[in-house]
């Protein structure tokens, strides 16, 4: 029988119970997908981090309960705060390569981790009518990114107050939904649902970022910005637009770790 170093953290929150919490398992070689795919399963988390480590990277891998994703922001934040908190990582800045998303770097700076994954490009869509469907509200804007649909709201209460149709965001074309607005003290708001994923709301989702960060660049004329995520655990994050790239930075609680037995 074979064991598996496993973490849980808790990302984009300074306390524990809050947040997102996402799963770490620390491999040697990697596994076989439908093994890996069956733990992300049985740990009914938003994402389950695979990592192996190589001579000078670390290549990653994120499972939902459901299927494999492309990118996940909050579970490579988790990972980094493994390797730099509990396996004695040395350096400021870990390397991560994903086959599906390429090179993507977390660097630590004092009590903050910051990931460094490359921002979205949108395109402005005609299906208003559509989202206010799944949402209730009729959206000011609706864009595409690579992997999501983006409605822009006109307020801060408009999205903590919504009440998503589920099953028809999961009709939606896409890997999830953003609805987002301006924010009342942090500079934009946001909340995401991905039901086709296997996850009906996100706590707090990173990579969603990727495309919330040039959207509001362009609107608060702004490339620093601080962001909430409005679920009901919470979560904040530090935005800086640096072009083609953008930095997403929060911190991160230990929950638990373990063990998995194989066999």
């Amino acid at each position: 029988m074979s064991k598996i170093k496993i973490f849980q953290v808790d990302a984009f929150t300074d306390r524990l119970f809050s947040g997102n919490p996402a799963a770490i398992c620390l491999l040697d070689d990697w596994m076989d997908d439908e093994q890996m795919q069956s733990i992300g399963a049985e740990n009914n988390l938003a994402e389950t981090a695979f990592v192996v480590s190589k001579e000078n990277h670390f290549e990653i891998r994120w499972f939902t309960p459901t299927v494999e994703v492309d990118l996940c922001g909050h579970a490579t934040l988790a990972t980094a705060y493994v390797l730099f908190h509990c396996m004695g990582y040395q350096g400021s800045e870990i390397i991560f390569n994903s086959t599906r998303s390429g090179e993507l770097k977390a660097m630590q700076q004092k009590d903050l981790i910051f990931l460094d994954f490359p921002v979205d490009n949108l395109s402005i869509s005609d299906f208003a009518e559509e989202i206010q469907g799944c949402i209730g509200i009729r959206p000011r804007e609706v864009y595409k990114g690579k992997t999501d649909y983006i409605a822009v709201v006109d307020s801060e209460s408009d999205v903590r107050n919504l009440c998503p149709d589920i099953p028809a965001i999961s009709k939606l074309d896409a890997r999830g939904l953003i609805v987002t607005a301006k924010g009342d003290e942090a500079d934009f708001v946001s909340r995401f649902f991905g039901p086709q994923s296997g996850v009906d709301e996100d706590p707090v989702t990173g990579s969603a970022h990727t495309s919330l960060i040039p959207l509001w660049t362009k609107k608060l004329l702004k490339t620093e910005m601080t962001a909430l995520q409005l679920s009901k655990r919470g979560g904040t994050l530090i935005c800086m637009n640096k072009g083609s790239r953008c930095l997403i930075g929060g911190k991160a609680k230990l929950y638990m770790t373990g063990e998995i037995n194989i066999s």
